[in-house]
This record gives structure tokens, sequence and C-alpha cells, in this order.
């Protein structure tokens, strides 16, 4: 993936972007804003000198990560598009206003904005988080970042808020996307009382981490449960995004792009695709629709799309009504922890609203 930065719509300025040449562009921009053209000119001038410079200098290259933190960040390359996914139009809606607002951050700043880089995405296991974090890193044409806990959470006393400090001093030098998975296991409550002081002391440590971090870092947060996030962590993201079990609409959709390759030969089954898979995530129905295009393919022309679609759906059936069955049959839980309180309370709200408090 080309590492051009933030390389979109900053032709009007007179330049193109380069990571290093940020903060030189920001003033570029504030200078023709206030009719400063002389003072812009000259700046612009410099960030070119300085670009030939870097360019014909030996160096390591600009974005590796520093061995101090490769068992707490590791880099991916990005594959997924926003076309990939089926979303609720209210949930794409919210991540193509962002993409195109963080692509305008050259008119932003000449009018002394800044665009939204901290988001939480907030859903059902499985519903796309993680995918929405990459597409936003390959639409926005920056490397990808992703935080691995087992290398950042460490035994010791006071470790845990070193290494998130070095994290995101790394990070904030950079112009990347940053996906921290599963955010409660660093986010939590700090008024749980089974919690340890030393995860408060980290939560303390990462609200003053996250203020911190420039606008040219997008910081991408994914929850399970919103409920354990501690109240002062929510009020950090400028952008909430609701991702929900897909809806029939949307699977729907899916079967319609099994039709577009095998034609109206399994147009009969839609209703029952539909009543079939109703209630499951994004990553199982993604899984379900693959298995049924590799079955077409390994029979070699033995085994018509319809016939394999019809096998499949009759699978999925029996095994979730076995899974089903094996959950009725589950003890009733009767524990009356604070975070089981407060997830139960959750289940009451509205799809999609936000805890209680959470933006004060």
């Amino acid at each position: 993936m080309a590492r051009t930065g933030i390389a979109r719509k900053d032709d009007d300025l007179g330049f193109s972007s380069d990571r290093a040449s940020l903060p030189l562009q920001a003033l570029v921009a504030e200078a023709r804003a206030q009719q400063q053209n002389g003072i812009a000119e000259r700046l612009v001038d410099a960030i070119d000198a300085d670009r030939r410079k870097r360019s014909s200098a030996p160096r390591m290259r600009e974005y590796a990560i520093p061995p101090e933190l490769s068992d707490a960040l590791v880099e991916l390359k990005p594959s997924r598009r926003l076309k990939d996914l089926v979303l609720a139009p209210e949930t794409s809606g919210e991540i193509q206003e962002f993409i195109d607002e963080y692509s305008e951050i050259g008119l932003l700043r000449s009018h002394g904005l800044e665009p939204r880089h901290k988001v939480l995405l907030v859903g059902p296991p499985g519903t796309g988080k993680t995918s929405l974090a990459e597409i936003l890193s390959h639409e926005l044409r920056l490397p990808f970042y992703v935080v691995r806990y087992d290398g950042l959470i460490a035994s010791y006393l006071g470790e845990t808020a070193s290494r998130l400090r070095r994290l995101t001093d790394f990070v904030a030098g950079q112009s990347c996307v940053v996906f921290f998975d599963e955010f409660d296991t660093v986010g939590k409550e700090r008024g749980d009382t089974q919690e340890t002081g030393e995860i408060k002391r980290v939560v303390s440590s990462l609200l003053l981490q996250m203020d911190s971090i420039p606008t040219n870092c997008v910081i991408v947060c994914a929850t399970n449960h919103p409920e354990l996030l501690d109240r002062a962590v929510w009020r950090r993201f400028e952008l909430r995004v609701d991702v929900p079990l897909p809806r029939p609409q949307e699977i729907s959709q899916w079967f319609h792009r099994l039709r577009k390759d095998y034609g109206d030969s399994i147009a009969f089954i839609e209703e029952k695709f539909v009543r079939t898979l109703n209630g499951l995530n994004f990553s199982d129905i993604e899984a379900f629709t693959l298995d049924v295009r590799r079955k077409v393919v390994l029979s070699r022309g033995k085994l018509a799309a319809d016939q394999a679609l019809l096998e499949g759906l009759a699978k999925l059936r029996r095994k979730r009504s076995i899974q089903g069955g094996a959950e009725d049959s589950r003890p009733a839980d009767h524990t009356h922890s604070p975070k089981r309180k407060r997830a139960q309370a959750l289940k009451g709200e509205p799809k999609g609203s936000l805890p209680e408090g959470s933006l004060l």
C-alpha cells in the first residue's frame, strides 16, 4: 500500500501532502486563510526543499515500529473497502461521512478547523467492527496499526501505563489508523469496586494520552460491552457508531450478491435464505456464503448453485436448532455482580442507545 499520507485534496494549497511536513502544511493553510500569500509561498518552498533533502538521504523505513513496541503493536495491510461490507444504511452513512470529512483535512485547516479523529464502534461480536477499522485505513490511505494487549498489559505496577505512553508517543508522530479492539480491556469503569487500583491508573493514563494525540492519527476503538467503559472515556470520541446485527434487508443484500453470480436459478430461495440467516452476525453470514461458493467450485459443475444453497441452509437450520436446545438446557445464572446489573439495565434500552451519562 502506498505510503502517501493524506495526499488527497491539498492541491488547492499548492503542494502535495507528506506526513513529515503536515505541521508546515497547516501553517501554509493558515497563512493563506489570512491572505498572507508571501509567507505561504516561502513555507511551500521550505516544504519542497525539506522533501528533496529527506528523499536523497539514506535512512531506515520511516514508519517501522520501534523494537520496544514490537510486542504491543502490529502493522497490517488493509484490503477491505466500504463497498465490500453489507451494513445498515445509517452505519455506512456515518462511516462515509467520516471518510469524506477527513479527506478534506486541508480545507478544514484553511478555516482553522480540525477533522474528527477518534471513533468508537459499538456492537455485538462479528458485526464488522474490525473490518470497519481496516476500511478507514484503506480509504484514507494510511498505515493500519493494531494494538496487542498481550504485549501492552504488564504484571508489574505502573509498567502498563508506561508502555501505553510509549505507544501513544509513537503513533502521535505518524499519520496512521490505530485500532484498539475490545477497548473495554483498558477503558474500564474506574468506579467498579471489583477492579484493582492498577487498572484505574491505566484508565487515567489512557485518558490523558488520548487527549494528547493529534488529528494526523486516527484512533478507532471497538467494544462489545459499552456498559463497562468508563464514563469519561466516552467524551474522548467525536464519533460513536452503532454496528448492529444484520437486519432482513441487509441479509437480502447478501443474497443478491450470490444471485449476481449464479443468476435467477436461486431466486426462489431468497425468502428461505433471509429467514434462516436472520439473527446471525456479519462474520457468520459471510462465512456461509463463501462456503456455498466453495462447494459449487469444488463440485466441478456437478452441484448446481441452488442445490448447494439449499443444502447449506438445511445444514445451518439443523446446527442452529441443536445450539438453541443446548442454550435452553443451561442452568440459570443468578449472579448479581455490578457488571451484570449494568448489562441487564442496558438490555431494556432502545437499539443504538448509549449508556446513561456517557456524554457528560
